[in-house]
């Protein structure tokens, strides 16, 4: 197993979207306004303070979402590295959260716009920066117009020592066949960050197992129902991973209204994964 940088977990701010409260929507499309929402609630703590907050509790990874940044101006990014160079926290990937590089109209227009992200990323000191793959049927147009744009944006970020990946997601990629068909296309120009959450139950299970060898990073996701942590599901997931032989990092994310307070959820999805990872040896020589 590879040691990691900055240990073995990450957060995203998405797990933290109550906490932080406002969103700034950055699109390519001009229409859409980037006038601070509030639609989980004023939030009560800032970006800023994430990194020291993190390691509080044992975490040295950050990955932040784009609607999360209060300002893309130099001075605030340039804030935003100290404080996490101040706590050691790594920022792992940058989250852009718009954009479809499959659509027949606007895909030119929205990989221009994601093309702007690289700099930013670089400047915040971002491993990675995650792109939306595509949002549009799996037709094999729109896959081919997806993979040329992504393959465009890859050569655009070459020498920003950002690496563009991109996740299970949306309707382009709703199983691994389309999944693989697009990073064999991408011939490792573009990455993988995968998704535990995004597909759904039972297909996910195989489907995981088909393209987590493949990842190099991965939102840890868990299901919540009525009486907490769906354990089955989880568990299920990450012995999928362990098939597939992925050893990278887990991006903690918690998205359910079961814990008011949104570390509670983080916390216990890491003790639940630290414990899988405990028993591995015992699962090697059963």
């Amino acid at each position: 197993m590879q040691v990691l940088q900055n240990g073995r977990f990450a957060v995203s701010t998405w797990s933290l979207h109550r906490l932080l409260g406002a969103v700034h929507a950055y699109s390519p499309d001009p229409e859409k306004s980037v006038a601070a929402k509030e639609p989980y609630g004023p939030g009560a703590a800032a970006l800023i303070d994430v990194p020291a907050a993190l390691v509080a509790r044992g975490v040295n990874r950050l990955e932040v979402c784009s609607f999360h940044l209060p300002s893309l101006d130099a001075a605030y990014i340039s804030e935003l590295c100290d404080a996490m160079a101040a706590s050691n926290v790594l920022f792992q990937t940058l989250l852009v959260e718009d954009g479809d590089p499959s659509h027949p109209e606007t895909a030119e227009r929205d990989v221009e716009w994601m093309a702007k992200w690289i700099d930013i990323a670089a400047a915040l000191g971002a491993q990675r920066m995650r792109v939306i793959a595509g949002k549009q049927k799996p037709t094999e147009e729109n896959l081919t117009r997806a993979a040329r744009h992504l393959n465009w944006l890859a050569g655009k970020a070459e020498g920003s020592g950002v690496r563009v990946v991109v996740e299970n997601w949306f309707d382009l990629l709703p199983s691994p066949v389309e999944m693989n068909w697009l990073l064999d296309r991408l011939d490792g120009k573009v990455g993988l960050n995968g998704d535990l959450g995004n597909w759904a139950a039972p297909a996910k299970y195989q489907g995981l197992a088909d393209i987590m060898g493949r990842a190099e990073i991965c939102h840890a996701k868990a299901d919540y129902g009525v009486t907490g942590l769906d354990a089955e599901d989880y568990r299920t997931c990450l012995e999928m991973c362990e098939k597939a032989g992925y050893d990278g990092p887990f991006t903690l994310i918690y998205d359910s209204p079961f814990f008011p307070d949104e570390w509670d959820g983080i916390l216990l999805q890491k003790a639940f994964i630290e414990d899988f990872l405990r028993e591995a040896p015992a699962r090697r020589t059963a």
